[in-house]
């Protein structure tokens, strides 16, 4: 049975229970809770280190916890059977902070990477998928020429996104989307991966501390603060919970400008 055709219909994408993490004596989390459902867009917010990305990593499974589970599509991503683990792990695209392209590899072959190692696809298959995935971005076929080095940081960051698309995840994991980015590149980046989460229907995931790419995408957030996560749901249930880190991040004169309108 393959990973895709055991998943119940009304199973959480993300369904994570009791996880706790500690490195040496320091304690990152403690017994976190969350489930993420399909068509969802989570913000996971907190400050530095509140351990945000360390919980990233343990739902894509760069990283184990002490204890507790992490289940994507109603699996373990650490599971024992190569297969499930396989098959998981095709069902979801990840877009890291700084794109992490090869540099070594142009535009089309790091979109093509994920699609080589199918290794069930012919070459001309998979150049028509590269073009496809650049116009996805709103790149054009002669950037599939170019060098990373060659790239401007937009740039950079549409192929990542491109990469990530290539297998048609059900699921995409962004790590602060839009750092690096000056702000209208990163609205207009922001409105991309709006766009395409409603034409393909992804779920997604995100960690970022940008107000705006919050107010621009997410359906719902998280908190992580003192250990654990303070509240979850919807951007005005948040707000509305008596907390000093949500004070404090969500609560200043440009947060509630910026929040404002994404509620009206």
């Amino acid at each position: 049975m393959t990973a895709s055709s055991s998943i119940q219909a009304d199973m959480p994408v993300i369904q994570i229970r009791g996880v706790s993490t500690r490195f040496g004596d320091t304690i990152i989390h403690r017994a976190i809770d969350l489930d993420v459902e399909a068509g969802q867009i989570l913000g996971l917010v907190g400050g530095s280190g509140s351990g945000k990305t360390t919980l990233l990593r343990e739902i894509v499974g760069l990283l184990a916890p002490n204890s507790g589970s992490v289940r994507l599509f109603g699996h373990a991503i650490l599971d024992a059977d190569p297969e499930i683990r396989r098959g998981v792990r095709r069902r979801f695209g990840m877009l890291f902070q700084q794109g992490a392209l090869f540099s070594a590899l142009s535009v089309h072959d790091n979109i093509a990477f994920p699609l080589r190692e199918l290794r069930v696809l012919q070459e001309g298959i998979i150049r028509d998928l590269v073009f496809m995935k650049l116009a996805m971005v709103e790149l054009e076929p002669r950037h599939a020429l170019l060098m990373p080095s060659e790239l401007s940081g937009g740039m950079v960051k549409r192929v990542a996104l491109a990469r990530a698309l290539a297998l048609e995840p059900e699921l995409l994991v962004l790590d602060e989307p839009t750092a690096g980015l000056d702000p209208d590149l990163a609205e207009n980046f922001v409105k991309l991966i709006g766009t395409l989460q409603k034409e393909l229907g992804f779920t997604v995931v995100m960690v970022t501390h940008d107000l705006s790419t919050l107010a621009g995408l997410a359906t719902r957030l998280a908190v992580l603060a003192e250990q654990r996560i303070i509240a979850c749901g919807t951007p005005a249930e948040v707000l509305a919970v008596d907390h000093p880190f949500i004070r404090n991040f969500f609560c200043s004169e440009h947060a509630v400008a910026v929040m404002k309108r994404r509620l009206d």
